[in-house]
Formats: C-alpha cells, structure tokens, sequence
C-alpha cells in the first residue's frame, strides 16, 4: 500500500509510545471530542455511523486554537494542502497473501478453487496474491499468473500456455469425441467413459484416464474390454487402474453380482398402510 501510494512507513519501537506522540495525541483528541461525544447514541448502520462521525469531525478541525491563531483546517490549508501530489488514478486494492506449493496438476489451490500456473513450476512454492477481482501468482518475487478470481468452488481455471504441450494437445478432444470412440467399443465403455470425466476437476485428467482405457484396447480384444467397463461401474470403480486391474485378473469374465431384489413388505393385520392413520379410527391391537 506504501509503494501504491508513494509514502514510506517508518514504524515505531515495540512499548515506546513517545516515538509516535503526535499519532497518540491524535488518537486522545479522537477520543474527547468523538467517542466521547457519541457514547451514548445507538446507531443501525454504518452510513448513519459515519454521517455522525463527520459531523464531529467537520466541528473539531474548525474548531479555534486556545494557544495560537487559528484551527486545524486553517493549518491544513496553509501549510499540507500545497505540497501535497495527486492520488493515484486507480484506488489501492486490498489483497490476501498466501504461500502454496505447486501440484502435480500445475494448479494452486485457492478457496476451493484451482488457478493454473506454468507447468515448470510445478512442486514449487509461490505465494498467491487475491484481491476482490484478480488472484495473482508469484515465484520468487515474480509474477507468473493472473486470473479472474473466480468463486465457483471445486473447480479450475486454466490458462492454455501453462499446460505441457502433451496437455494442450488434448484440447483438440472434446468429450463427445472421447465418448464416441467408447461407443465403438460398447455402451458400457462410454458411459464409463462419461463417468469419469464427470469426476474430474480437470478436463486433461478424464481425458489422459479415457485414452489409457482406449489403449488397452491394443492388448485385449473389445469384448473384454466393455465387459471390464461393465464391471468397474457396477463397483463403483470408474478408473483406468480399476479397467486395468480387472482385464489383468481376468475379473471380466466372472458375472457381476446383483444386489438382491427387495424383499416384499409383511402382510400382517397389525401391520397399517397411511390410509388407516388418516382415517381417524382409533388403533385396535389383534
């Protein structure tokens, strides 16, 4: 905030008040003719806060030296007002600052949502600077990113020059595409393949596992290879290793278990549907 406003901040010693007297004198004057003069208010806002305190305000720089000639606002005036340069064009934003370690995905990781950063960085530290709009990335003291902060959570905002070229690659693949080379192979592999691109907080990851899938298909014959899907999702385990897995053990070939069909409810006479409640008739034990 110094730099964006061209002042330096010269702090003060911990526990040595006198260092700063003209600030703590400003603070007990604030405090006499301010807070003192509201203590008693309530207020419901922070506008109508603020109007009363300018009010105040507004009163104590006008109000006369009992010393010398003279106010506050005359002072200022006459001497701060001159020598005083411009602001800035654009108001300072406030930023949080973080330290974060690269992922293996080339991505950091910033309230629950994933900012790409080039993929050389990856394992590295950089420290990642938000404000309101943007969320900026640094490496050593450098800018590598910026992106829209996004509130959109478990999900990834990715820049197309950060990705390895093997990953740019993968642009020129859609998920209809992947899923339309599944259907050559059958129903099961494509809605496996559908179900893992859903899982995905990144769209080169579905795909990378999808392509694996597909060049199993180099090694076991297609039939395999749908009954293999058939099986990873009746198991809940829609992965390449999983596909993997199964063809390896030869799991495929074994039928896939059925959860048992519901058993039919109890007829009994003390057994009641909802009609007999809302008949109104008392309950009668048999």
């Amino acid at each position: 905030m110094a730099a964006h406003y061209g002042v330096a901040v010269v702090p003060a010693r911990p526990a040595k008040p006198r260092d700063k007297a003209k600030a703590e004198a400003g603070v007990q004057v604030v405090e006499r003719w301010i807070l003192a003069a509201l203590r008693k208010r309530k207020f419901f806002s922070l506008a109508e806060l603020n109007q009363a305190i300018a009010e105040l305000l507004t009163r104590l720089n006008e109000r006369p030296f009992r010393k010398r000639d003279g106010c506050r606002r005359s002072l200022f005036e006459l001497l701060d007002k001159p020598v005083l340069r411009p602001l800035p064009e654009e108001r300072y934003q406030y930023g949080d600052w973080e330290t974060h370690r690269v992922n293996i995905d080339y991505h950091v990781a910033f309230e629950d949502h994933w900012y790409s950063v080039p993929y050389q960085l990856v394992q590295q530290v950089v420290e990642v600077r938000a404000t309101a709009a943007t969320v900026e990335i640094f490496h050593r003291g450098v800018r590598v990113a910026s992106h829209a902060r996004s509130q959109a959570r478990h999900r990834a905002t990715t820049v197309t020059e950060h990705r390895p070229k093997a990953h740019q690659r993968y642009l020129e693949w859609t998920p209809s595409r992947l899923v339309d080379w599944a259907h050559k192979i059958g129903p099961a592999t494509a809605d496996l393949f559908e179900k893992i691109m859903a899982s995905k907080p990144h769209p080169e990851q579905g795909y990378r596992s999808c392509l694996g899938i597909l060049r199993l298909g180099k090694q076991y014959s297609p039939a395999r290879l749908e009954a293999a899907a058939h099986r990873a999702i009746a198991l809940q385990a829609c992965s390449y290793p999983s596909v993997k897995s199964i063809l390896k053990c030869n799991l495929d070939s074994l039928p896939v278990e059925t959860a048992a069909p519901p058993r039919p409810p109890l007829n009994h006479p003390n057994i009641r549907g909802s009609e007999y409640f809302d008949s109104g008739e008392p309950p009668t034990l048999q």
